[in-house]
């Protein structure tokens, strides 16, 4: 079988990314819908690119769920939204902020 090698970002060679590829894995490329699936061009992705930068945290929007088990829909400062697990954001200040607008002190009260 032939295998094929490209030409990797350091980025990507330091995760641990192989560069070889059975022929039989290989498709044609197809770009990115950025207006159907946000955050997913290389330069969006944290971490890569000449200057990779952290993406914080803007607010907290809604959650579903109680207590440690809750979910919460996070808004980062890219736009983006997302949800996330209780122990992700139980340290964000962001998740502080949204239990003194619901006038609750903590998860375990939701």
């Amino acid at each position: 079988g032939a295998t094929y090698r490209i030409d990797l970002p350091h980025e990507l060679r330091a995760r641990g990314i192989h560069n070889a590829f059975h022929a039989s894995l290989l498709r044609q490329h197809i770009p990115n819908d950025d207006r159907r699936f946000p955050g997913r061009q290389f330069h969006q992705l944290p971490g890569f690119g000449e200057q990779p930068r952290e993406w914080a945290v803007d607010r907290i929007i809604s959650h579903v769920g109680r207590g440690s088990a809750a979910e919460f829909e996070v808004q980062w400062s890219t736009g983006d939204t997302t949800w996330a697990p209780y122990h992700d954001v139980r340290h964000l200040q962001a998740l502080v902020e949204y239990f003194e607008a619901l006038g609750v002190p903590d998860a375990r009260h939701l």
